[in-house]
């Protein structure tokens, strides 16, 4: 949505924004009789009903607004006040609104232009312009002639679309259960004995299985369905049917 389309039904106006922005400039509307909340409540209204927000648009409604606002200020402000919390005098204020609004405006049809040609313009890019100097490593002039070998620049060129060789992730443990199976695993036991040796359940098993099984325990612990013990640090977990017993120890 273009700024241009906000239509605007206001006490002391009616009308596009562009238009208002226009005649407050030109001292024909009274900024300080306008309601600048009522704007914003209007601008927030039209784009629930586009159902969309364009980032551009709302960017430059805001510095509009912002600049209404700081003008209205220094117009409701005393002399005296405005003398010492403001630099800029009413009209000053005025014409860094207009200066904004042609910044705003230049910037959009800029934009605008840019739009036009990467849509003319093909997928693949190339860089136009010579490299500047401060980023060479040696200038044009000093490079060794073999630099510019056809055959030179080939191999290069060769070695960039050479695919890398594979990367060796033997050493990358994978998951070989999984924490469903694990606590099926752990119901499965549980079921049968009432109490099971954390330690026996993962004897012979890997790192990766062990920290899935562990997973698995605290998931069942935290659905109540089971308690542990551990009399001591590092020492055996003792796995227990809920309602078998409290948890104790350190966990």
């Amino acid at each position: 949505m273009r700024i241009a389309e906000l239509e605007l039904d206001l006490d002391v106006f009616s009308g596009p924004f562009d238009l208002l922005l226009t005649l407050v400039l030109r001292e024909e509307v009274d900024l300080r009789e306008l309601s600048l909340a009522e704007v914003v409540i209007s601008y927030i209204d039209h784009l629930e009903a586009r159902g969309e927000l364009e980032l551009e648009a709302t960017t430059e409604f805001i510095v509009l607004v912002a600049a209404l606002l700081e003008l209205k200020s220094r117009l409701l402000l005393p002399d005296g006040d405005a003398e010492e919390l403001l630099e800029l005098e009413p009209a000053e204020a005025a014409e860094e609104l207009l200066a904004r609004m042609l910044d705003a405006r230049r910037y959009r049809s800029a934009a605008a232009h840019l739009a036009e040609l990467l849509a003319l313009a093909p997928e693949v890019r190339y860089r136009e312009a010579p490299l500047p100097p401060e980023l060479r490593r040696i200038d044009l002039e000093q490079a060794p002639a073999g630099l510019w070998d056809p055959a030179i620049l080939g191999r290069a060129l060769g070695d960039l679309l050479t695919l890398p060789a594979r990367l060796d992730l033997s050493h990358v443990l994978v998951a070989r259960v999984s924490v469903a199976e694990r606590i099926a695993l752990l119901r499965r036991l549980l079921r049968k004995g009432g109490e099971l040796s954390f330690d026996e359940v993962v004897e012979g098993d890997d790192r990766m299985t062990v920290a899935i099984t562990l997973f698995a325990l605290l998931e069942l612990y935290k659905r109540g369905e089971v308690s542990w013990e551990q009399p001591k640090s590092f020492g055996e977990i003792t796995v227990r049917a809920a309602g078998r017993a409290a948890v104790g120890g350190r966990r």
